[in-house]
């Protein structure tokens, strides 16, 4: 039997029977409310306070069929039990298929009370559970709505924050090069070219992030085309102005994404190693070429990525050689590499100089 306190409203043109299942009900403390058409009974729907409705079929004027459609289309309609005859199995499955959550087979002796007590018990709950499962799912959604209204916000803010960070750096680099330009120890504008060549790394990535649409990962071979293609500028201006043969940089990246945080330190050592590589790998009179390559291997140690940077020219000095240049770059390439838990290799076996750096990926 329903629960105490259930609001059933019954809609049958038989008083009779009306009554009769209202009695049986009441007795287990619910209330049952009687319509003795399809018109009243729609009237009585419609104000919504009713756990459970159950539908005679045969009534004058409107069948149970027509009421049906009327219920199904009230805005959160209460479950509706459809109540039929035992000779008409073929209502009883257009009802169900109308919409009504069960049905019962009706007697003129009211055996039936117990199963429409039970179907109404039954339905009232599974509309219940539905209920709470539409609540949670609505709840669901709004969080993941809200959740990606604000990962869109933040991804709006963090374009503008790259954007501006990348005009700092800008700024930055120009009144480096400035300076460089006011110096008349070459020395000191070499150096401060380098350091405008540094700044100019880390800007390449805050302007691709602002750019792009991804700002928690970068495109290296984006990325790096553009490095490289200020290196190869910076190169081409100074092979120009000195005399020098021309010194060209190959570029190989697989397709690989990874961290920004990454990206920035995997940059400055390229512009170290390369930087490095023009200056010193081959003799004035030489031109040459300075090999970039950057790979996803599968090794022991899982998934890594392998940078390497290599030359064909005089070769590295032996370790008691006096250091060329002032040591900086092999700092900061030695400090790049400490952030990013990678290993700097310098393969003497190789003709030339070949460094390769080796990070998780």
């Amino acid at each position: 039997m329903p629960t105490p306190g259930t609001r059933v409203l019954y809609i049958d043109d038989d008083p009779g029977i009306g009554r009769l299942v209202q009695r049986h009900f009441e007795r287990a403390g619910c209330t049952v409310v009687l319509a003795t058409s399809g018109a009243e009974g729609l009237a009585l729907a419609s104000s919504g306070a009713f756990d459970a409705i159950a539908l005679d079929h045969y009534m004058p004027g409107q069948d149970g069929l027509d009421v049906l459609a009327t219920l199904c289309a009230l805005p959160a309609p209460p479950p509706v039990i459809f109540v039929t005859g035992a000779e008409e199995p073929r209502i009883a499955v257009t009802a169900l298929k109308s919409g009504a959550a069960d049905y019962v087979v009706k007697d003129v002796q009211g055996a039936f009370i117990e199963l429409l007590g039970a179907s109404i018990t039954q339905e009232i709950g599974r509309a219940r559970l539905q209920r709470e499962r539409d609540e949670a799912e609505r709840e669901v959604r709004e969080s993941r709505d809200r959740l990606e209204a604000l990962a869109a916000q933040q991804a709006v803010l963090l374009r503008e924050v790259n954007h501006r960070v990348a005009n700092s750096l800008q700024l930055i680099t120009s009144l480096i090069e400035l300076q460089a330009r006011k110096v008349t120890d070459p020395v000191a504008r070499q150096m401060l070219r380098q350091a405008a060549e540094r700044v100019e790394a880390v800007t390449l990535v805050h302007r691709r992030l602002y750019n792009g649409d991804d700002v928690e990962f970068v495109e290296m071979d984006d990325y790096l085309a553009g490095l490289v293609e200020e290196m190869q500028r910076a190169t081409q201006a100074t092979d120009a102005g000195g005399g020098d043969p021309a010194r060209q940089i190959e570029l190989t990246v697989d397709p690989i994404r990874v961290e920004t945080d990454k990206a920035v330190p995997i940059g400055l050592i390229v512009n170290e190693l390369v930087t490095n590589a023009l200056k010193y790998a081959y003799p004035r009179e030489q031109a040459g070429q300075v090999r970039i390559r950057l790979q996803r291997d599968t090794a022991e140690e899982g998934e890594m990525l392998r940078l390497v940077v290599e030359d064909d020219g005089v070769g590295y000095p032996d370790e008691d050689a006096a250091p060329k240049g002032s040591g900086l770059g092999s700092l900061i390439v030695g400090s790049m590499a400490q952030s990013l838990r990678a290993t700097v290799v310098l393969d003497r076996a190789h003709q030339g100089t070949r460094f390769v750096v080796s990070l998780a990926g």
